[in-house]
């Protein structure tokens, strides 16, 4: 994995291993699902169901664990509600059928109690709230350690997240933004994440939020990454920390700057717009997939 400083500015995060080759990197045995919030669940209602011809009820969450009495353990952590979200939860993966799972709320307590379930479980699901607590609470701590450690090592385990917990997955994430009409120079913070996904940058409730131009704002700044819009209802379904299929309603958009042609974001003064020629675009739906390497796409 990268590593970063635990430095911050507007324009780069420093220290990045450019020349680091893909064959140097462990490949993978664990799976990652990351979901662009308001997945159907109990108390939310997917306003596309009734159009969309190709809706399956629980279709993401379903793919958690392969077997329903397989243990779930569920972070809470990002949320300022964590009662809440374990009432929505736990209705839901009774819904789907789910027998064996728990809530953990870390806030810096009980850490090795966490990190034994952890090793026990088959997946671990971070639900929303602020993708800031998350890091500042999991990283650098045993929980996160055991993740990386099951992720890297253990086939078919999964580590999910919606929303905020989709957010805090790259090495690179997007921890204050604006949603304007116009990318301004200074209106971008990015900070280092769990380290889980290379090579990407993962934005949620993309297209109901508007927020495409906070993540082509983060692409321009860090070219060797794709950047992941995901809508409401969608998921990236990854494997081997590169193979990525879409799950859901609705659509994920791939944005890249890799080949991009004139642009001002190494000049432009704090407070003035940010312009950039020949940013890429893909549109996915359930069922196609992405290499999140090469960026070859796959109709289904």
């Amino acid at each position: 994995m990268l590593e970063f400083f635990r430095k911050f500015d507007n324009k780069r995060i420093q220290n990045i291993d450019m020349n680091m080759k893909t064959e140097d990197k462990a490949v993978p045995k664990g799976k990652l699902l990351i979901i662009g919030g308001k997945e159907d669940r109990n108390g939310t209602e997917v306003k596309i169901k009734d159009k969309n011809k190709n809706f399956i009820p629980h279709e993401i969450l379903q793919l958690l664990v392969k077997d329903k009495a397989d243990r779930i353990e569920v972070i809470t952590t990002a949320s300022s509600e964590p009662e809440s979200m374990r009432e929505t939860y736990t209705k839901t993966f009774k819904e789907i059928g789910y027998t064996n799972f728990g809530f953990i709320h870390f806030a810096g307590n009980a850490e090795d109690e966490y990190v034994q379930r952890i090793r026990k479980s088959k997946a671990v699901f971070f639900t929303g709230g602020d993708q800031n607590r998350i890091c500042e609470e999991i990283k650098n701590t045993g929980i996160c350690d055991v993740l990386m450690e099951k992720y890297l090592g253990e086939k078919d385990f999964m580590i999910a997240g919606t929303s905020a917990g989709a957010m805090c997955m790259p090495e690179i994430i997007i921890c204050e933004a604006e949603d304007d009409e116009a990318i301004l120079e200074n209106d971008i913070k990015l900070a280092s994440g769990l380290e889980l996904l290379s090579g990407c940058i993962v934005d949620t409730h993309f297209v109901h939020r508007g927020r495409f131009g906070r993540l082509a704002h983060a692409v321009m700044l860090h070219r060797e990454c794709f950047g992941i819009g995901l809508g409401e209802d969608t998921a990236l379904l990854i494997e081997e920390g590169k193979k990525a299929i879409c799950k859901g309603s609705g659509m994920v958009i791939i944005l890249s700057a890799k080949e991009i042609g004139q642009t001002n974001i190494e000049t432009v003064e704090e407070g003035h717009p940010v312009y950039g020629e020949n940013i890429k675009v893909h549109l996915i739906t359930d069922g196609c997939s992405i290499n999140l390497e090469s960026g070859e796409f796959q109709a289904p």
